[in-house]
């Protein structure tokens, strides 16, 4: 189905000075005048009034003001973006625009709430502007130099959005308005049709309404537009209300030059003497013809028809008419109407603010919560009527309908959790009380399920947020709850990687779980069961290696494992030597400190006679190989320093000396 985009332009005629309130049709949000985005829209003047403060969140800080305004209204049916362009009379002047999504909103949102704002452009500069291709900001604060053209803001369908034109310039030269360019279309092709008529108790008046909005300006007054079959009776005039404030309607009241006769009847139409028949904000029009059926009944009262569906929990029950009663004839504290049924239901008020409804709205003393069938019955209130039409038909007491309702629902529901080493599984319960037949689990971890009771498997061990849904097709309930896996096990510890012999060395479990369980076996036979065991190793006749490996067992049974592993040195006498030979033979290549396993934040340099750095390392296991840049460097005395941190006394220790390089 294809969509478009209606655009309601509201047109300001205005004689007030500028500073004044814009009161007239056009002048502010709430009154619009109909445009096509197939035309172009001219407005000799802008009238001045205006001076109200624009919130727009971009440009807050320059306290932006409508002056001389005019306002543009439209819906959008297909999305895409929008193109159009403002191009002054005077091209010295200079025109500002803003584009607001009022979606759901008061028209009159766009003077408190900053945030509707979807496009703008307030630049300083003289001349033409508007929303192309070629703009790149979508929100063009003001100042001179600033673009006069915007990026075309994109639309969404369905929402309903605003547009302002303010004339900076204060003069009262107009403008006009062209679209071009953007991807939504702005024109409502749905040709206008005659879609009802309804006709007033005494067969004078008939209610036309049309199928879309049109023109006001299009309706001949004299009533010249239409005519009615097989009748004496003239149409004498043709008008409605909503063209008292706005420039469209889609409703018209037709008076006739006498009373019908109870009947069946057929209105037509034609052009009147304004040479049209309706026409829409494009200018298409009703064809000439169209025409519509319509019937005139006998006067006789009013029955009440239905009762609207019933919600649950509902407070309230709507009885439907099929023809309009007088609202004066309705006792307003509820008592032409009673209820009976399952258990015992009080009316207390109608709510009412008309002349005329076909909807009777009865407010209840309590929400009918349980199951039940009930009888509303039409009784003579206190005001001594039942209920009276138009015509003054009073419909006899009597008439009966009947409803039922159906229980509440609770959507709370329990569960019991089976922890497992790999895999923790949750069996949710609901009790289906109440008629539930339709089940809704979110269960986290992307699982769902329509089953009464699940169950759900989980492979990570963390809190879950499960959700449930219930329904008994006639009332729905959800309930949640976070769901509390916490056997999560991880055997971690944390220990000096490089160790002296003969030292206690301390083992620091990091493990995480509902731990009850430690094992440590240090890799030279020695155990421990705590979770912080120290351990010494014996002197090795040289550096080695010992894989230490931890295990624990938590609440559940559930067991996990970690190993590293740990270097015990022979001794931990820190020296530098005073020769090396690097000539490839896998004895003393490389230069570097012996033993510095307590020396933290190490920083290890060599240098040549002439003060050069040749060599530097923080990792006192690295060496230096006797090159430099990849060339060999000569037999000689090279001088070294030496750096670092004792990771037992934090003292900082600096040495210094020198070594021969043999070859």
């Amino acid at each position: 189905m294809v969509r478009v985009c209606l655009f309601i332009f509201f047109v300001v005629i205005s004689f007030a000075v500028q500073g004044q309130t814009c009161t007239n049709p056009g002048q502010n949000p709430t009154t619009a005048f109909p445009v096509c985005g197939t035309s172009k829209f001219v407005q000799n003047t802008v009238p001045s009034c205006g001076g109200r403060s624009m919130p727009s969140v971009a440009c807050r800080a320059m306290g932006l003001t409508d002056i001389n305004p005019f306002w543009y209204k439209f819906t959008c049916f297909k999305a895409g973006t929008l193109g159009f362009e403002i191009t002054p009379n005077n091209l010295n002047d200079d025109y500002d625009w803003e584009i607001y999504d009022v979606t759901g909103r008061n028209a009159n949102d766009v003077y408190t709430d900053g945030n509707i704002v979807v496009s703008s452009n307030w630049s300083g500069e003289t001349g033409k502007t508007g929303a192309s291709a070629a703009g790149t900001q979508g929100l063009v604060c003001g100042g001179r130099g600033r673009p006069l053209y915007s990026s075309m803001p994109s639309l969404i369908a369905g929402h309903n959005y605003l547009m302002l034109v303010s004339h900076f310039t204060r003069t009262q030269s107009g403008y006009s308005l062209s679209f071009n360019g953007g991807t939504g279309v702005i024109t409502d092709t749905a040709q206008p049709r005659l879609k009802a008529v309804q006709a007033s108790c005494g067969g004078d008046v008939l209610r036309l309404v049309v199928n879309k909005k049109i023109k006001c300006s299009s309706i001949s007054a004299d009533g010249s537009d239409f005519s009615i079959a097989n009748t004496a009776a003239t149409i004498s005039s043709a008008a409605s209300t909503n063209c008292a404030g706005q420039f469209d309607t889609d409703t018209i009241e037709l008076k006739l030059s006498q009373f019908l006769a109870p009947g069946n009847y057929t209105l037509r139409i034609g052009k009147g003497a304004d040479a049209n028949t309706l026409l829409d904000y494009c200018d298409n029009s009703v064809p000439e013809t169209d025409e519509i059926n319509f019937t005139i009944q006998p006067k006789a009262p009013t029955p009440i028809d239905s009762i609207a569906p019933i919600q649950c929990r509902s407070s309230k029950v709507s009885i439907i008419l099929s023809r309009p009663v007088l609202c004066s004839s309705i006792a307003t504290d509820g008592s032409d109407f009673s209820i009976s049924g399952s258990y015992p239901v009080t009316i207390t008020n109608v709510t009412k603010s008309c002349s005329l409804t076909n909807e009777i709205v009865l407010t209840l003393s309590a929400p009918l919560e349980r199951a039940g069938t009930f009888s509303l019955n039409l009784i003579k209130g206190s005001d001594g009527n039942t209920i009276l039409n138009q015509c003054g038909e009073e419909t006899l007491a009597g008439p009966t309908l009947t409803f039922s309702v159906k229980d509440t629902v609770n959507a709370d529901f329990t569960y019991n959790v089976k922890y497992g080493c790999n895999v923790d599984q949750v069996q949710y319960r609901h009790s289906g009380a109440n008629g539930v037949n339709r089940w809704n689990w979110q269960l986290d971890e992307n699982n769902a399920s329509s089953e009464q009771n699940p169950l759900a498997s989980y492979q990570a061990f963390t809190n879950k947020t499960v959700t449930l849904a219930v329904s008994n097709g006639f009332c729905t309930d959800t309930s949640s709850n976070i769901i509390e896996l916490n056997n999560f096990l991880k055997a971690d510890f944390s220990v000096l990687e490089d160790n002296c012999p003969n030292e206690p060395l301390e083992f620091r479990s990091t493990a995480v779980g509902k731990i009850v369980n430690h094992s440590w076996s240090f890799g030279d036979g020695g155990i421990a069961k705590s979770a912080t065991p120290t351990h010494t190793y014996a002197a090795p006749n040289r550096q080695t290696p010992y894989t230490v490996r931890y295990t624990v067992i938590d609440s559940f049974g559930c067991q996990s494992n970690a190993s590293k592993t740990v270097t015990i040195y022979a001794g931990c006498f820190l020296a530098v030597p005073n020769a090396f030979t690097p000539n490839g033979d896998g004895l003393n290549d490389l230069f570097h400190p012996l033993n510095a396993v307590k020396a933290e934040q190490l920083e290890f340099k060599v240098f040549n006679r002439w003060g050069q750095l040749l060599y530097k390392t923080s990792d006192w296991r690295q060496g230096w190989n006797g090159t430099w840049n990849g060339n060999k460097q000569a037999t000689g005395t090279y001088i070294w320093t030496l750096k670092y941190v004792n990771r037992e006394t934090k003292e900082t220790v600096n040495l210094k000396g020198t070594t021969v390089l043999i070859r």
